[in-house]
This record gives C-alpha cells, structure tokens and sequence, in this order.
C-alpha cells in the first residue's frame, strides 16, 4: 500500500486515524490502544511511511494488530500454547562439556531458575544434555498460570520474546521486572555467543541474529508502552449556567 494520506492523529480513546479515518487491523477491528504512550508510537510509525507500507518497519502495528486480531479472542488459548515452552525451557538443558561454556550457562542461568523457583513455589528440574526430563505437573501449572495472567497486549510481546530466547523462564522474569531486556537476551544467547567466540562469527547468521535483536526490542517495547500509565485526562468543566 502506498501513502495515501497527509496527517496521522491519535484521537482520544487511543484510536489512530489518517486524515480523519481510522486505521483498522486486519481483522477489520479499529486499532483501539490500551494506553496513551501506546497510541502515539503506533501513530509515529505510520507517520514515518515515506512511500509504501513496510510492515517491517511497523513492528508495534504488527503486534497490536495480533494482540486485538488473534490474542485478545481467545488469550486462555493463546497463553495456554506459550505455556508448553515450559516443558523444553532452554536453561533447563545444560552442557556437559567445555568447563567454561558450563560455567557461563550456570552463571547466567541459574540466578533466573532461583528467581522462578522462589517467586512461583516450585522445584525446576535442570539436567545436562537434549534428552527430554519432564517437570513437575505443578511447576507447569504455576509457569501457566503466570502466563495466562497477562492481558492480550502483554501476550502479544511475551510471544516472539519466548519464540526467541527459547524460554518461558526469561520471559516471565522479563515481563515481572527481574531482569533487565538486556540480560535476557545475553542468557538466551550464551550458546551462541560461546560459539563465535570459539569459531568466529558467520555473517548470516549475525544478520539473522540482528534481525532476532529488532523483533525482541520491539516486543519489550510493546510492552513497556502497553503498561505505561497515562496522565490523568482533564474533566470537561461545563459552562451551563446551573438552574437556581
């Protein structure tokens, strides 16, 4: 779609229209934000279109349109199928060997595993190796509840963050302010920063790496606009004169 329009306005129940008209998701749903901070970087993408429409440089668009599209339908479902990460979470397979590369994935995983494991009341199991070890069906049920809490925005965000770590653990400490974006994706990248450092780095898999990074901040910043609080709005003072 090329640029059709002249002026983009937040309007005030968060909507965002282009020259007056609203701009609706794919589902045909008016793009309705939760908050106010929100609305305006949604706005400040489509301000930013020069010619054509590239959804990749419309990140928040693309997740609010999935966080009101397909998440906020059915979010039990939709928190429920995030949930299944826990069964496989990446710091719960360790490696056996080189000494360093074990100690690094024990430095910047087990402090979260402690955290989950105090914040949820649960025991997670860590083994070494791929061979699949089941957790507890209440350390599932707790990690599921945690995640079905979410709201239909903060889902949205939560998704590609676990999509791309490989962790429910680092997105829940994430989402809950235990860790910073930073130090969840240097944990979810300790493998692969241990390989290039051992082997040096292949171009496309640093550009896919890359293009990982742009899609996870866009998540995180989702969902730190999506849970900003707004300024309170101002009454409307009537000037009606009122009845004597």
């Amino acid at each position: 779609m090329k640029r059709f329009w002249t002026e983009v306005t937040v309007t005030p129940d968060r909507g965002v229209t282009l020259d007056g008209k609203p701009i609706r998701t794919p589902g045909r749903v008016p793009l309705s934000l939760p908050t106010d901070a929100l609305a305006e970087a949604v706005a400040e993408e489509w301000r930013r279109v020069t010619s054509v429409v590239d959804p990749r440089a419309m990140p928040l668009t693309g997740l609010a349109n999935a966080a009101i599209d397909r998440i906020a339908l059915d979010p039990s479902a939709f928190a429920a199928g995030l949930s299944h990460y826990a069964e496989t979470d990446l710091l719960c397979y360790r490696a056996e060997l080189p000494e360093p590369l074990v100690q690094r994935q024990a430095a910047a995983w087990d402090p979260v595993i402690a955290w989950a494991e105090h914040r949820y009341d649960v025991h997670v199991e860590v083994t070494v190796g791929i061979v699949h070890r089941a957790q507890s069906p209440l350390m599932l049920q707790r990690l599921s509840d945690a995640t079905a809490a979410l709201d239909a925005f903060a889902l949205a965000a939560a998704s590609p963050m676990v999509s791309i770590t490989g962790s429910l653990l680092l997105t829940l400490a994430l989402v809950e302010g235990a860790l910073t974006p930073d130090q969840a994706w240097l944990a979810a990248h300790v493998d692969e920063d241990w390989q290039a450092e051992m082997w040096g780095k292949d171009t496309l898999a640093a550009e896919a790496q890359e293009n990982k990074r742009a899609e996870f901040d866009a998540a995180v910043r989702l969902l730190s606009l999506s849970r900003r609080r707004d300024p309170p709005r101002q009454k409307t003072t009537s000037t009606a004169l009122d009845p004597e």
